[in-house]
């Protein structure tokens, strides 16, 4: 760590790992997308629908994942190496009853509630098939976000981008193979997109684990040595985890609630939103990786006594962040129609797919420093707070969704303004938490 202030090079040794670890989950969904796009709208709805139900559940175990990386974070900057693999091994313990726990919620309910909530007869039975499958990955990706906190607190990341281009390369793959039935595997459409997605993170996995035991100084770190069950330590990694854990649940169970209103408008709503969705988080990619970045540093110079120059590194990954953002929308926002075209053969859906993609385009840029900002509440230890300052926000995100969607019936493109809202409102909350609460204290 520089003695006065991180510098960019520093910022972006971390992040860049990360942008890498980010395009895994986003590879998954890209690919998913544009094969099923090319099967059928029914298809891409489907796909699209059941994949952020899916994300529910992995953000509740992700959020898990960021309490034990700020807590990793915090022993590194204090020096404590040798707690760091006591945290991660009560984390991992507690990962995979809490990730069995969310595999029955899924084998159980998934039916009901798709019956409830989608309108569409061939969305409905498309998402069930998909899930069919889908649901089993929830085990792998709650492990593969512990292993990603673990490295990202220990700012040691390159082992991310690994496993990302593994699990590109196996889901592509089987995504080719099981959707269409080449390679004398078995045509099997939507449940193939599925099952292509487990076999990805199953392969992160393994490699996690390889990597871990082979590279990594376990014995420094104390790691994997499971002296005893520590209930008190657990406690205190519940304690910054389950906030966190409600804010993702909350956050993201929003989203879903999102598409699921815009179902009601029809297919082809739902089949732009499926466009935009992905396009959304191809743009953003880096921009969360920056934000993972802005809450490890933060809990890292907090604890090495270092607050006052929290301010500084946050404006410095803003700008990073920016300057990486703007040649991707400035390419993609040139060429719109062609990149809308990726997804599907209906030329028609591609042209009506630009205006919502212009604003995703506007609402990236605006999200760049509202997330920054929002990440660094987190990572000063106050996730509880972080809880209640996304909870208040997102009532008027639904607010505004609902107004759109249900009773004004507006263009899809305006439904879409809902995250300039979102992003608005949290960079709002998050500098008046920055300027009005006393962060700088360690826990």
């Amino acid at each position: 760590m520089a003695s006065q202030t991180i510098s960019n090079k520093e910022i972006w040794q971390i992040t860049y790992p990360i942008i890498f670890g980010n395009l895994a989950q986003t590879i998954i969904v890209f690919v998913n997308t544009v094969f099923l796009g090319h099967v059928g709208n029914a298809e891409l709805g489907a796909a699209m629908m059941a994949g952020l139900y899916y994300l529910v559940f992995t953000t509740i175990t992700q959020g898990f994942a960021v309490g034990v990386q700020i807590m990793v974070a915090r022993r590194l900057g204090e020096g404590n190496l040798r707690r760091i693999g006591p945290v991660f091994e009560h984390g991992l313990m507690f990962t995979l009853f809490f990730g069995l726990f969310l595999l029955g919620v899924m084998a159980f309910f998934t039916e009901p509630f798709f019956s409830k909530i989608i309108h569409s007869p061939a969305i409905y039975a498309s998402a069930l098939e998909f899930m069919g499958f889908r649901q089993w990955g929830i085990l792998f990706v709650s492990v593969n976000y512990l292993f990603r906190s673990l490295y990202i607190g220990l700012s040691n990341t390159k082992i991310i981008t690994l496993t990302t281009l593994m699990m590109a390369v196996v889901n592509i793959f089987f995504d080719y193979s099981l959707i269409f039935g080449h390679f004398g595997l078995p045509e099997i459409g939507v449940a193939g997109a599925g099952l292509s997605s487990v076999m990805a993170e199953v392969t992160a996995t393994m490699v996690f684990f390889i990597y871990t035991f082979v590279k990594l100084p376990c014995k420094q770190y104390d790691l994997f040595r499971f002296k005893s069950f520590d209930i008190r330590l657990l406690g205190s990694v519940l304690r910054i985890s389950v906030p966190t854990m409600l804010q993702r649940l909350i956050s993201f169970g929003t989203w879903f609630l999102f598409f699921a209103m815009i179902e009601h408008l029809g297919e082809e709503a739902m089949a732009i939103s499926g466009i935009v969705r992905s396009v959304y988080m191809l743009c953003t990619i880096s921009v969360f990786a920056y934000c993972a970045t802005a809450n490890t540093l933060t809990s890292r110079l907090i604890g090495a006594g270092k607050s006052d120059e929290v301010r500084r590194t946050l404006r410095r990954i803003v700008r990073m962040s920016l300057l990486t953002l703007l040649p991707i929308l400035l390419v993609f926002a040139i060429f719109p129609r062609q990149i809308a075209s990726f997804y599907t053969d209906d030329i028609q859906l591609a042209a009506q797919s630009v205006p919502a993609l212009y604003t995703i385009y506007v609402g990236a840029i605006i999200m760049t420093a509202a997330m920054v900002y929002f990440e660094f509440v987190s990572g000063t230890g106050k996730t509880l707070m972080a809880l209640f300052m996304e909870t208040g926000v997102l009532v008027f995100y639904i607010l505004y969704i609902y107004m759109a969607t249900e009773k004004l019936h507006l263009p899809i493109r305006w439904v879409w303004c809902s995250e300039w809202v979102y992003s608005v409102l949290i960079l709002i909350a998050s500098l008046l938490f920055m300027r009005i609460y006393p962060w700088e204290k360690r826990q």
